[in-house]
C-alpha cells in the first residue's frame, strides 16, 4: 500500500464524520433530510476517498482514476462549502438571508469548480529573464516541476509537457522533483514521451518521488532517456548543473561544501524545496530550481503560502546577486483544482550582463 493510500485511509473516519456534519448543514441550508441518508453518503463518500487509491498501487486503471478524479474534486468543494456555511450563518446573526441569496451563494462552489478544474487542466508557459555576470554566453533553460503523475494525471500529462517543451526555444529541461505522484504506480513506459522531447531532460526526485518507490520512477526516467541527478552533478554547456538529493525518511540532508562548485561556470542547484537558499547562494550556487509549494495551489491557501513560506512563488535575488526560482508547478496535489496559480513551465532566460 502507497504513503498516501495509507494516510487516506488513517484519516478516513474523521474525514467521514466531517463529512457528514458538512452534509447536514448543507442540507438544513436548503430544507433538510434524513440524517440516515447523510450517514451513508458520508460513509461512501469516505470509502472513495481511499479504496481507488489502495488498487491504484497495485496498478492504474482508468475507473480508479476517474474515482479518485471525483474525490479530489469533492475535497475542494467540501473546503469551498464549510467556507460558505460558516459566512451564511455568521451573515445570519445580523441579518436574515432570504433564501434566494443562500441558494446563490452555494452555486458559487459548482461555478467556481468549473473555472478551478479548467485553470489546473491548462498548461501555460510564462517567461523571466536571470541576468549573471559570470555567464559566458545566454542561454534558455525550461523550469518545472510537481509534474505528480499519478491517479489524477496520467500519461496525458506526460505527453502535454513534451509537446509544450519542443515548441519553446530552449536547449535544456529541468524537472525539481515530484515527477511522480505516488498515487499510482509507476510503469517503465509512463515517462516515454519525453524521449520525444528535443532537448536534455534533467530530473532531481522530491518527497512525492519515494511514496510508492524511487526505483521505478528512475527507472521509466532512464527508459525515457531522463537525466537523473540524485546528489550528482554535470556540466552543460556553460552551466554546471547539481541535483541534491532529497532528504526523506532515512536519507538525511546531504553537506555541500565547495567541491561542488565550478568557478569557471555558472552553478545552479535543483532542489525540490525552496529552503536553504541564503546557505547554498553563500556556498557559490548562482540559481536555485525549486518547487513543492504549488504557490499554494487554490484560494485561500495561496493567501496562507505568502503569508507563511519566505519563498513560495515566483523569482527572488538576494544582495549576492543569486537567483532563486519557485514554480508553481505543473500538476496538482490531492485534488485536480488551482485558483490563483497556474499550471506552469517557466522559460528562464539566462542573459549575460
Amino acid at each position: 500500500m502507497s504513503f498516501t493510500a495509507k494516510r487516506a485511509l488513517l484519516i478516513a473516519p474523521f474525514y467521514m464524520l466531517f463529512e457528514f456534519f458538512l452534509l447536514k448543514y448543507l442540507f438544513l441550508l436548503v430544507g433538510g433530510i434524513d440524517e440516515d441518508y447523510i450517514l451513508i453518503l458520508a460513509f461512501f463518500i469516505g470509502l472513495i476517498h481511499f479504496m481507488p487509491l489502495i488498487f491504484e498501487s497495485k496498478k492504474s486503471r482508468g475507473m480508479t482514476r476517474f474515482l479518485t478524479v471525483l474525490d479530489g474534486i469533492w475535497m475542494w468543494a467540501s473546503l469551498m462549502f464549510l467556507i460558505d456555511i460558516v459566512f451564511i450563518y455568521i451573515a445570519g446573526r445580523f441579518v436574515v438571508l432570504p433564501f434566494e441569496v443562500i441558494l446563490a451563494l452555494l452555486l458559487i462552489v459548482p461555478v467556481l469548480g468549473i473555472y478551478n478544474y479548467w485553470k489546473a487542466h491548462t498548461l501555460v508557459v510564462h517567461e523571466k529573464t536571470i541576468e549573471l555576470a559570470n555567464l559566458e554566453r545566454d542561454i534558455n533553460i525550461a523550469h518545472l516541476s510537481d509534474i505528480h503523475f499519478g491517479s489524477l494525471r496520467h500519461r496525458k500529462i506526460i505527453e502535454d509537457i513534451a509537446d509544450k517543451l519542443n515548441g519553446l526555444d530552449c536547449e535544456l529541461a529541468i524537472i525539481s522533483g515530484d515527477l511522480a505522484d505516488g498515487t499510482s504506480v509507476v510503469e517503465p513506459d509512463d515517462f516515454m514521451a519525453f524521449r520525444n522531447v528535443g532537448m536534455p531532460v534533467v530530473f532531481t526526485p522530491g518527497n512525492h518521488d519515494f511514496y510508492l518507490g524511487i526505483d521505478d520512477v528512475i527507472a521509466a526516467c532512464r527508459k525515457a532517456g531522463i537525466i537523473v541527478l540524485d546528489n550528482q552533478s554535470m556540466e552543460f554547456e556553460c552551466l554546471n548543473v547539481h541535483g541534491l538529493a532529497y532528504s526523506f525518511e532515512d536519507r538525511s540532508k546531504p553537506e555541500l561544501d565547495e567541491s561542488f562548485i565550478k568557478r569557471d561556470k555558472v552553478n545552479v542547484l535543483i532542489y525540490h524545496v525552496p529552503y536553504y537558499w541564503e546557505e547554498f547562494s553563500a556556498q557559490g550556487f548562482d540559481v536555485q530550481l525549486s518547487g513543492h509549494t504549488h504557490g499554494g495551489q487554490f484560494y485561500p491557501a495561496v493567501w496562507f503560502g505568502n503569508l507563511i513560506l519566505k519563498y513560495n512563488m515566483g523569482l527572488f535575488k538576494n544582495d549576492l546577486g543569486k537567483y532563486i526560482h519557485v514554480t508553481t508547478g505543473v500538476g496538482f496535489t490531492g485534488t485536480p483544482m488551482r485558483w490563483g496559480t497556474d499550471s506552469e513551465i517557466v522559460l528562464l532566460r539566462l542573459k549575460k550582463f
